[in-house]
């Protein structure tokens, strides 16, 4: 497989948006030297693009990103790919409405993964943003796919966008790549927020149709309308 001409000018913009979305995982402090990625899905084609292995990310540009296939295999890039390639690729097989997919070792996430515990719903965002607690994922070593049907499994069980592989860390999937990063960022804001409610006592779970009554209106009412565009903006 490769990158064909009329696919050309997507691998292009992808590869910018990737390296870009890097930059929020340091900006949010997400990530430490060179770990973690941010992979996205190549609409409409068998490849995704990801962050290639052991690159600072301080040399994170769109030329550094590479091209794999859904079987991980590389297809277009001067680097080796992210050692959770596999994973990625397995998610973007299995999972054919995620357009993106992030892994970091975000410290208060990661710690939650280390205990292999469940974030309990006690928060408004919680529901809003993974419709219910943040799931655990089973251990699984790097190397092959087994991370990546971990996440599958766990997911397909679970409206969340997130999930904590077992003394890993959390894996984000969205619609697209930006929405990824966008779950990590708050999920790691609520494993923060979370645990230090629970220094001074138990956390009080949200009722489940109060959840479900906040999932809906934070993913199909919350934010800026979409409007058409009439003759005056044109």
């Amino acid at each position: 497989m490769s990158v064909t001409t009329d696919v050309a000018g997507t691998v292009r913009a992808l590869r910018a948006q990737v390296a870009e979305l890097h930059g929020e995982l340091t900006r949010w402090r997400l990530v430490a030297w060179t770990a973690g990625n941010v992979s996205a899905r190549v609409p409409g084609r068998d490849l995704m693009v990801i962050k290639p292995s052991g690159v600072s990310y301080d040399e994170l540009c769109a030329e550094a990103m590479v091209v794999c296939d859904l079987d991980g295999r590389l297809v277009e890039g001067a680097h080796a790919p992210s050692s959770d390639t596999a994973a990625h690729a397995y998610v973007y097989r299995h999972l054919p409405q995620v357009g993106g997919v992030v892994h970091t070792h975000s410290t208060y996430a990661t710690a939650w993964a280390a205990r292999r515990e469940p974030i309990p719903c006690v928060l408004t965002m919680v529901a809003d943003e993974f419709g219910g607690e943040v799931p655990v994922g089973p251990f699984a070593l790097i190397g092959d796919d087994s991370i990546g049907r971990g996440i599958v499994e766990t997911l397909r069980a679970s409206r969340s966008r997130a999930v904590l592989m077992a003394n890993h860390g959390p894996f984000t999937v969205g619609p697209d790549p930006r929405a990824a990063v966008k779950a990590a960022v708050l999920l790691e804001d609520v494993a923060r927020t979370v645990h230090i409610a629970r220094q001074g006592g138990s956390p009080v779970p949200i009722a489940s149709e109060h959840v479900d009554a906040l999932f809906d209106r934070y993913q199909n009412v919350y934010g800026q309308p979409t409007r058409p565009i009439s003759r005056s903006d044109a």
